[in-house]
């Protein structure tokens, strides 16, 4: 499989993504924990069927750490008793803020009031902006039919 447009060979799509990775740098410096921001890109990448997304950050999260067995669970976190209140709430939230059209009124009062009793002003807006980051990129890579399975944790950083 070969991806539609080569961005990486793009010099206007090079100019584009390091602004896009920019603001991703910004959000990795930010007082989220790193476990979280992977989780979250996780299950968003999972909803939105991002096989370039997903392969990424499940490497980079094993490369930096994380267990197969929490990797494994997280489109099942629900049911799973290997995440942290702090975690399901940022699991929900990015749930919610992917699936924004499926709901008439968006992100639920009682989603973000969780979300809120886990993480400071500063992380909460860390956990948006991620989720609305991310949202980007797995919507480019899907578009662009970006293929997976080849990525090395460090590739792109």
């Amino acid at each position: 499989m070969e991806a539609r447009l080569n961005v990486f060979g793009n010099p206007f799509a090079g100019k584009f993504i390091k602004h896009v990775v920019s603001a991703s740098k910004v959000l990795e410096d930010s007082s989220l924990p790193a476990a979280t921001q992977e989780l979250v890109k996780i299950r968003a990448s999972q909803i939105n069927g991002c096989g370039f997304c997903l392969d990424m950050h499940t490497k980079e999260a094993a490369a930096a750490g994380e267990t197969s067995t929490r990797l494994n669970l997280v489109a099942a976190w629900r049911e799973a008793t290997v995440f942290t209140d702090a975690e399901r709430a940022a699991l929900e939230l990015a749930e919610q803020g992917t699936r924004i059209a499926d709901a008439a009124g968006g992100v639920p009062d009682e989603v973000w009031a969780n979300a809120a009793k886990h993480y400071d002003e500063e992380q909460l807006t860390a956990l948006v902006s991620l989720i609305a980051l991310i949202n980007a990129f797995n919507r480019m890579n899907v578009m662009l039919q970006m293929p997976a399975g080849d990525y090395r944790p460090g590739q792109l950083g």
